[in-house]
């Protein structure tokens, strides 16, 4: 999580030190990625535990209090760190296969290494969904406006691309992380501020044991 503030503030000399360390992918993942993505989770579902969320759609802040709604906050919670971890990886696949079309190809690693370093500001940012009237996307907007940030000197240092083939992989790299973000953000959103109704749902009818009915 520390690392995260310094690709804010300090992006240049945190990319930098990205590049020494060379870190293979479980290192990343284990000792990086999954702290962040699990202290995030426990913080947001104090939230929703203790402060509740206001649902727009229906003018009141709903409350999520144990024990009753336990099992609720537990799969909506694994719901969410499975999207952010389904995001990293697609997002890297993807990454990785766009940079062969600047003749740049790079290898998983590389592209892991990017994806999941600039996308760990809008990880953190998530820390401000425990306040009830933050709305999910707000967070997102502010977060993927980071990872932009983040990206522009991430992209030179961990691809190393051409330097007339750069800005184009830059924008391709915003572009594929901008989307799957935010599908990745979107119907977790849509749940959490009550427009999104799975009670009632073809998923809730078929796997009832998803949702402790």
């Amino acid at each position: 999580m520390i690392k995260a503030f310094f690709l804010i503030f300090e992006p240049i000399a945190a990319w930098d030190r990205v590049v020494q360390a060379r870190h293979n992918i479980p290192f990343i993942l284990f000792l990086f990625l999954l702290p962040m993505l699990f202290l995030v989770g426990g913080v947001e579902s104090w939230g929703l535990i203790a402060l509740g969320k206001w649902q727009p759609a229906y003018q009141k802040l709903r409350g999520f209090q144990l024990p009753e709604h336990l099992h609720e906050v537990v799969i909506f919670e694994l719901s969410v760190f499975l999207l952010a971890l389904a995001t990293v990886f697609i997002s890297a696949y993807v990454v990785k296969t766009i940079s062969g079309t600047f003749r740049e190809k790079c290898s998983f690693r590389q592209a892991f290494t990017l994806v999941a370093y600039s996308l760990s500001p809008m990880f953190l940012l998530r820390l401000l969904d425990t306040m009830p009237n933050v709305n999910p996307g707000v967070t997102w907007a502010i977060g993927i406006t980071l990872t932009i940030w983040v990206l522009y000197q991430g992209v030179p240092r961990i691809l190393m691309p051409d330097p007339t083939h750069a800005f184009g992989l830059y924008l391709s790299t915003v572009i594929v992380l901008v989307l799957t973000t935010g599908l990745a953000r979107l119907l977790p959103g849509l749940y959490i501020l009550g427009m999104v109704d799975f009670h009632h749902s073809w998923l809730t009818q078929n796997f009832p044991m998803l949702f402790g009915h």
